[in-house]
């Protein structure tokens, strides 16, 4: 098969906030091959990741990403690689390249999948899928009693695992212990309690190690992202400060290699991996290969649409040590309708990967024309993309 077309849809909500919420927006990637079509989704910006595919070439090391995929041979995982290798190459100097990238990359293993009559995660390599414990992935409330009583509706809606993340953690201390207390008792004794900090402390370790005592009184699982995505030596020094809680991060890695630095250098016991930023399925399926080797969890990072989800679910499909997995709860409409198909806890509290071809997940038509944004770029009076409303 040859690459045909590579199609962008910028979906947005009408109205886009300041919230840490990544369902906000989408930039959806549809791949044309060989009367064949795979759908994935890019976790970034949209304009500038549509710009990294239709550029006009900067030099040699800056070309875009388009020049390394149109017209490209599809006919197996290993065409997926070779691909991605010449997109790095390429477009070295590119650094939306990344993102832009995972979305297409994406679409390839979907294609291949829906091709091929099996789901992604046998083309990774795995002979069966294991259920996973969905964590109910939620933003703290503005205040403890409105985390207390977010903490409780996950709870009531049967999830065993939960995770609080971003503002207002980091704001002063007093206030982040309240809002563990306010956590913990609102998930119960029994349940899993995870905590995202969102990159809140920079490279301050002290600031981050004020907060262990309360998180080990809590029982906290795992602190996530308390510094920056590439700050390993803050990370290596808090991890060597931790009792029961685990340090966890690398959903910020856009290639495999930044996520060994996090395992190696950072000393994280959790290493969590979205595939909409770090390349797609392949360098995500390789992070987790070696987060085994080194007796570190690994997890999926998603926090947009049910595609997304499936798509992060693949790399670790076939580990069956390893059982929690990201879940967003509280995604904004546009997320929820872009799909046809949802993922859903069964009545064990599990998440079943879906075994149909490619990710198992179908887009909505309709919602791609609803929630489009119109897009042009022009360069010199020429135009060189324009948006599609065609599904």
């Amino acid at each position: 098969m040859k690459i045909d077309s590579v199609d962008f849809f910028y979906l947005a909500m009408p109205e886009v906030t300041t919230e840490a919420d990544g369902s906000q927006d989408a930039l959806v990637v549809r791949v044309s091959a060989g009367g064949h079509v795979g759908w994935g989704e890019c976790e970034a910006a949209p304009l500038p990741s549509i710009a990294a595919f239709a550029c006009p070439m900067s030099h040699g090391a800056c070309r875009p990403v388009s020049d390394s995929v149109l017209g490209e041979t599809l006919d197996g995982p290993a065409d997926i690689r070779r691909m991605s290798a010449t997109v790095a190459y390429n477009s070295m100097d590119l650094l939306q390249a990344a993102h832009t990238w995972s979305g297409i990359e994406m679409a390839m293993w979907d294609l291949l999948g829906r091709a091929r009559g099996v789901p992604a995660w046998k083309l990774l390599g795995y002979d069966a899928a294991y259920p996973k414990i969905p964590y109910a992935s939620v933003l703290f409330g503005s205040t403890p009693q409105a985390t207390l009583e977010r903490a409780l509706e996950m709870h009531g809606r049967g999830f065993r695992a939960a995770k609080f993340g971003w503002a207002p953690f980091g704001d002063s201390l007093a206030g982040d212990i309240a809002h563990l207390d306010a956590a913990r008792e609102g998930l119960g004794p029994d349940g899993i309690l995870l905590i995202d900090a969102g990159q809140i402390f920079g490279d301050d370790v002290e600031a981050a190690a004020l907060r262990l005592d309360a998180m080990e009184r809590n029982r906290v699982t795992f602190f996530e992202e308390p510094f920056h995505g590439s700050a390993y030596r803050a990370y290596g020094a808090l991890s060597q400060r931790v009792k029961t809680v685990k340090t966890a991060g690398g959903e910020a890695a856009h290639n495999r290699y930044m996520a060994e630095h996090l395992i190696d250098f950072g000393g994280v016991g959790y290493i969590q991996i979205d595939c909409g930023r770090i390349g797609g399925l392949s360098p995500a399926k390789e992070v987790a290969d070696y987060a085994v080797a080194r007796g570190v969890t690994y997890i999926n990072h998603t926090f947009t649409s049910n595609l997304a989800l499936s798509a992060s679910l693949q790399p670790f499909a076939g580990l069956k040590d390893h059982v929690i997995c990201e879940y967003p709860t509280t995604l904004k409409q546009l997320a929820v309708d872009m799909t046809l198909d949802h993922i859903k806890p069964d009545a064990d509290g599990q998440i079943n990967i879906p075994d149909a071809p490619g990710f198992g997940i179908e887009i909505n038509p309709e919602a791609l024309r609803r929630y489009a944004l119109d897009v042009e770029i022009k360069v010199g009076g020429r135009q060189i993309f324009a948006s599609r409303r065609d599904v």
